[in-house]
């Protein structure tokens, strides 16, 4: 047996162990990317350095030997830099977006490309699932949002953006005329009371996340019927009161208590609604048309003054969101907002420090490049987008809608949740363009197996898929074609994808640590 320290704690290993081994015999978490036990070892990635305490000399752990009385340090700034720098150059050439575009110009943040997949699959009722994942008011929106995810659309390079805003209304339509609405799982009843002071966008979706997080909810509102700028400042032509009142009947069905005709002054707000509720939430509208002034808060030119990272007027568990801070035209902000705002409501009633939710590392490549067009109507129909006569009032049936959802284009990948690449990035907050020099590469996709797809712009040739197929005797698969730096993994002899994999395809992606082999 070895005997080593590894962070000053002691172990007995067997000889011809690796330092990866024994600290995972210790519970010591060392980041790898291109290991799999059982596979050869190829330190290509970096990822795993340690540092020998003996010599300081940093070596990757899954291929350092243990050696009696070696002592080794896992966790300093040195190490911490040293893997930070090796992510970075792995991103330097990795050509792949972990987010498709349209997501994070949605100011929600909402999962679009996979609405799309379920719309063209004519699974309304999964769409509208992932739309209320994020976005409270769907309906609503769809009629008057002005749409800034389809102005990020790649499909807009191609011909005209998928139709983004509708096809959200469509599926929230579908729900309305349902004999059952969706009502999202609630988290365990609280017992905590939130007031939330304002019915337009803002409280409307702050209401119903704060629904979603386990609390009890009371809406307040001046006028006699809710809906403040929705009802009050925009058209009928615009959009239908008939589809305003149900998007409030599902709020209110889903738990909400609205308490109209109630002008809140500063005597009320102090002597009812602080001592009453257990957090409040100021979304009365607009600054100028309020009574918020006389409530004692601090103010500026536009608005209200917060905590621009948590919506916190004060430490004291109130909070403020939508045109009470700044006025704004996109009701999209508004209702983005209500969600931010009753995360952390939610964050300050359970007694965490409240703090803006963490946003994960994001890969993103840019325009595409003329020749990359084909590669990606490959997973789209090259059907033009279809114009509805009355623009946004009218409605998909649901054939159009699966034929418009069919155009998007599946910018996004396919594994956002577990791709290493993002993952250590994110924990390195990695810089991805620090080693960025010159024209990237060209982005080619393979669809040509019935159960995966191959994008070898996002690989970073760790040679696992290489050793899985030879250790596990497929009919050929992927091989090392190249030399330095050059090298990639791709088919041999001009073979396609489908003539590679028979038995390891599932294998192979399943242990990718990129989504360069996925599952389709």
């Amino acid at each position: 047996m070895i005997n080593l320290k590894i962070n000053n704690k002691e172990i007995s290993v067997e000889q011809g162990s690796t330092v990866l081994m024994a600290a995972q015999q210790l519970g010591i978490k060392i980041p790898t990317m291109c290991y799999l036990a059982g596979l050869t070892n190829h330190p290509s990635c970096m990822i795993c350095l340690v540092k020998d305490k003996k010599n300081n000399s940093l070596q990757p752990s899954c291929a350092l030997p243990v050696s009696e009385g070696m002592e080794i340090i896992t966790d300093d700034n040195e190490i911490f830099n040293a893997r930070k720098e090796a992510l970075e150059l792995l991103l330097s050439d990795h050509v792949g977006d972990c987010e498709a575009p349209c997501t994070p110009s949605c100011p929600a943040n909402m999962d679009i490309p996979l609405m799309n997949r379920l719309i063209a699959e004519g699974n309304f009722k999964e769409s509208l699932k992932v739309v209320k994942k994020d976005i409270a008011l769907p309906a609503i929106l769809g009629y008057i949002c002005p749409a800034p995810c389809e102005k990020a659309c790649r499909r807009n390079q191609v011909d005209e953006a998928v139709s983004i805003c509708s096809l959200k209304k469509n599926v929230a339509l579908y729900d309305l005329e349902a004999q059952e609405s969706h009502f999202p799982k609630k988290l365990q009843p609280s017992g905590k009371k939130v007031a939330i002071i304002g019915t337009g966008p803002a409280g409307l979706a702050c209401a119903f996340h704060v629904l979603k997080n386990g609390h009890d909810c009371i809406l307040f509102d001046k006028n006699p019927i809710a809906g403040g700028t929705l009802r009050y400042d925009i058209p009928d032509d615009k959009l239908p009161k008939l589809a305003l009142d149900a998007e409030i009947d599902i709020i209110t069905r889903y738990g909400a208590e609205f308490r109209l005709n109630s002008t809140i002054t500063k005597k009320i707000f102090e002597t009812e609604i602080i001592p009453q509720f257990d957090a409040v939430v100021i979304a009365m509208g607009n600054f100028s048309d309020s009574n918020i002034s006389d409530f004692g808060y601090e103010s500026n030119n536009y608005g209200l003054n917060i905590n621009r990272e948590t919506f916190e007027v004060n430490k004291t568990g109130v909070f403020a969101c939508g045109n009470i801070i700044r006025s704004r035209r996109m009701a999209i902000t508004s209702v983005a907002q209500g969600k931010a705002a009753a995360l952390s409501v939610h964050q300050f009633l359970s007694g965490i420090e409240v703090k803006k939710p963490h946003r994960m590392f994001n890969s993103k490549f840019g325009k595409l490049k003329e020749e990359e067009i084909t590669e990606y109507t490959k997973e789209a129909t090259l059907d033009r987008r279809i114009e509805l006569p009355d623009g946004k009032i009218d409605n998909y049936t649901p054939e159009q809608a699966q034929k418009e959802a069919a155009r998007c284009m599946h910018c996004d990948c396919r594994k956002p949740d577990s791709c290493k690449l993002r993952i250590f990035a994110d924990e390195y907050q990695a810089d991805r363009k620090r080693f960025i020099f010159g024209d990237r590469k060209v982005i080619k996709k393979y669809f040509q197996h019935n159960s995966i797809v191959y994008e070898p712009e996002k690989c970073i040739r760790c040679n696992m898929c290489v050793d899985i197929c030879t250790l596990e005797k497929d009919k050929l698969g992927f091989s090392a074609i190249g030399r330095g730096f050059d090298v990639e993994i791709n088919m041999p002899l001009d073979y396609s994808l489908s003539d590679l994999l028979e038995s390891t395809a599932k294998k192979c992606a399943e242990n990718c640590p990129t989504a360069a082999i996925s599952l389709k």
